[in-house]
């Protein structure tokens, strides 16, 4: 049994949802786990938004407007009258839960119900068009069987028990349809798993049933191994491994969630990257096999904040790394690159939310500067400390490009480079032409 996660853009009209019908018809027993229609999600926090500020005639218009869109998809993709009356019945009952929301106080709690409507409107319109098509198909509602635990973890061992009992209660079926991205918490609450969560449900689906292999279909022939928003001629990469993997799709790749490697990564099970546009390609291989092929890939993180503090105190000083770290921990904000001399640590963060209160407190070790709208360049490949040259060839590659901050070490498989935003583009392109060329 395989896995196999349509993203937003692959069920995004009634043309695309017949062609993933088509893909996934006729090859075994398998789960699908569906993304909601390109756009739905954006939408649904836009009337989130609206409710949030009491204004409910917008929120009542942008919903009119989205379920015509749905209305609209309906009349494409059904040529059976029952089964497009079914469809507007189950799709219209979603609206006017949606709508059910704007007469009560808006909370987090209803957004998130709200945002659960995505994915599950999606996955009706692609159960009722399987049967229609004969394929024996059965919806599995994932608020029935993903949850996370008190810690917002996933609880592994209750998805595992009660996917499968599900999964068990169909013997005849030969598509499993399901939702990605929502969940249940601890409480029972609709939930979930964050933006791109879709690919995390998937991962988290296929270590629950043991699967042969995990396939993320999605508008793109694997993972380039370079942006090819700004760079000319970028080709997939055959093969990754999960630690790869992971540092590319946290550093910008954008075709896979970070968090999807882990449970496979652990269950060591493969993901496939696949293209739903060209679906001959060969895609991506992600796995826990590891090779010494050099570099594989580039990704660039944009909207990065650089702080440096500096201090004779730290001299010879213990505990003062403990400080700094401490000061971030206590402000809830993530740390990505780090570098350290006798008399100073450099540092990057993402996020200018809590940024003030940050520096503030930092002051008080030392002197604190600050460097904004500055972009990590990350390159990925085999670079245990014993592969002479590599690190080498990356700075080279670089020699024309202004560096703020370097990180290499902390990983076997990347190296960082800190650059200003205004440079990336070049500094992309130089990296392809020497290290790729």
């Amino acid at each position: 049994m395989k896995v196999l996660k349509f993203g937003g853009t692959s069920v995004g009209s009634s043309e695309r949802i017949k062609n993933v019908a088509s893909l996934i018809a006729g090859r075994g027993k398998n789960i699908i786990v569906l993304s909601a229609m390109a756009g739905t999600t954006n939408t649904l926090v836009e009337i989130s938004n609206y409710l949030y500020k009491k204004n409910v005639d917008g929120a009542k218009e942008t919903i009119n407007i989205l379920e015509r869109k749905y209305f609209q998809t309906i009349a494409e993709l059904y040529d059976d009258d029952n089964l497009r009356g079914e469809a507007e019945r189950e799709i219209k009952a979603c609206f006017n839960y949606i709508r059910s929301m704007t007469k009560d106080i808006f909370t987090s709690f209803e957004e998130k119900e709200i945002l659960a409507q995505g994915e599950i409107m999606s996955t009706v319109m692609m159960n009722l068009y399987l049967h229609g098509k004969g394929v024996k198909s059965a919806l599995i509602p994932a608020l029935e069987f993903m949850r996370t635990d008190k810690n917002g973890e996933p609880d592994t061992q209750y998805i595992k028990q009660r996917l499968n009992n599900l999964l068990d209660k169909h013997p005849e079926a030969d598509l499993y349809i399901t939702q990605g991205y929502i969940c249940r918490n601890a409480y029972g609450e609709i939930d979930n798993l964050q933006r791109g969560g879709s690919d995390y449900s998937a991962s988290l689906v296929g270590a629950a049933v043991g699967a042969e292999e995990i396939e993320i279909w999605t508008d793109i022939d694997g993972m380039h191994n370079n942006d090819p928003r700004y760079v000319d001629g970028t080709k997939p990469v055959e093969r990754l491994n999960f630690e790869e993997a992971a540092e590319l799709a946290y550093f910008g790749a954008k075709i896979l969630h970070p968090m999807c490697v882990q449970p496979a990564k652990y269950a060591n099970i493969p993901v496939r990257l696949l293209n739903t546009l060209d679906p001959s390609a060969k895609g991506t291989l992600i796995g826990n096999d590891t090779d010494n092929r050099g570099i594989k890939a580039i990704a660039a993180k944009d909207n990065i904040i650089a702080i440096r503090i500096k201090s004779g105190r730290m001299l010879l000083a213990y505990g003062f790394l403990r400080k700094v770290f401490e000061t971030f921990e206590a402000h809830k904000t993530a740390i990505d690159m780090v570098a350290t001399s006798e008399v100073g640590i450099s540092l990057t963060i993402d996020s200018d939310k809590s940024l003030e209160p940050i520096l503030e407190d930092l002051r008080k070790f030392g002197t604190v500067t600050v460097d904004k709208d500055m972009v990590i360049i990350c390159v990925v490949g085999s670079f245990d400390w014993q592969n002479c040259g590599l690190e080498s060839d990356v700075i080279a590659a670089l020699k024309d490009i202004p560096v703020r901050m370097i990180c290499y070490g902390g990983s076997d498989h990347n190296i960082s480079f800190l650059v200003r935003k205004e440079d990336k583009v070049k500094a992309l392109n130089m990296l392809s032409k020497n290290l790729f060329s």
